[in-house]
């Protein structure tokens, strides 16, 4: 597994298994331990995934070293704010197991954002934290925001794929040398993606599937990718990326695809409001 320096030092699994939408009590737990059975030592999570507490039981059952796997964690919208954000670090703690986590996120950028990100500061002095980033940051918010802060994040998660390629945003935090996490890296399962005939073209040629091939790309371009999956077959292909390399046509093929479109629009009206309503991390 290739690992990628981040501003802080600190190093990161290049691919990284992502949870969401996998309920808690027994399909996080199966699917993080067939995750790291296959290899992978980057696990991502989140207080609004509800299944912290499965990632935790996985990572303790699975045999290996604490300090071999790379554990990710959001706070949720509703514990922003500099005294609730504390408390809601020593939770995710509570819920994973674990004395630290390796990085830990501002999910979703709203409210009191600089409160929050104090705490997260003070949390990573002191060792509950290795890592501190951001999530789902436009290149207004993330403007708006992280000249503001202290310490620089040393991740921004946010959609991205071949169809949106956050070129604007990369260009953004390559000053400040934060690194761009990607979700949706296959671009949510895209049938008119994964169906590309320049993509399958390439996947006969290197004798891997159209999502290896997607996932390569992102990798060849510098993003940290978080493919998800419950099936066997597929979690042990997405981390099978290395044995290649994609030529610079083929990259350029790649790049020619962008819309700067995706599906989220983080400065869209209303936004925060309806993630408060339909997520509720606590009563």
């Amino acid at each position: 597994m290739e690992n990628i320096k981040l501003n802080d030092g600190n190093k990161i699994p290049a691919v990284g298994f992502g949870v969401f939408l996998i309920e808690n009590n027994g399909p996080t737990y199966d699917a993080v331990k067939i995750a790291l059975k296959a290899g992978y030592r980057h696990i991502d999570t989140a207080a609004a995934y509800f299944n912290e507490s499965d990632v935790g039981k996985a990572i303790k059952d699975s045999g290996i070293s604490r300090e071999e796997i790379f554990v990710t964690s959001k706070i949720w919208l509703q514990d922003h704010g500099y005294e609730a954000a504390k408390k809601a670090v020593d939770t995710s703690l509570k819920n994973l197991g674990l004395d630290y986590m390796d990085l830990y996120l501002i999910h979703q950028p709203y409210g009191d954002v600089l409160g929050t990100w104090k705490a997260l500061e003070e949390a990573k002095k002191i060792g509950k934290i290795k890592s501190i980033g951001v999530s789902n940051m436009s290149p207004k918010i993330y403007s708006e925001f992280v000249s503001k802060f202290e310490t620089l994040p040393a991740v921004n998660q946010v959609e991205c794929n071949p169809i949106f390629q956050q070129k604007k945003l990369r260009e953004l935090m390559k000053k400040d040398n934060v690194k761009l996490e990607a979700w949706y890296p296959l671009g949510h399962g895209d049938k008119k993606l994964l169906e590309n005939p320049a993509i399958l073209e390439m996947a006969k040629k290197y004798k891997k599937n159209a999502g290896q091939i997607i996932l390569r790309f992102e990798n060849q371009e510098g993003f940290i990718i978080l493919p998800k999956s419950t099936n066997p077959e597929r979690i042990a292909g997405n981390i099978n990326i290395f044995d290649f390399e994609l030529s610079q046509d083929e990259m350029e093929i790649f790049r020619k695809m962008d819309t700067g479109k995706g599906v989220h629009d983080p400065e869209a009206p209303g936004v925060a409001e309806n993630l408060l309503k339909n997520f509720k991390v606590h009563d």
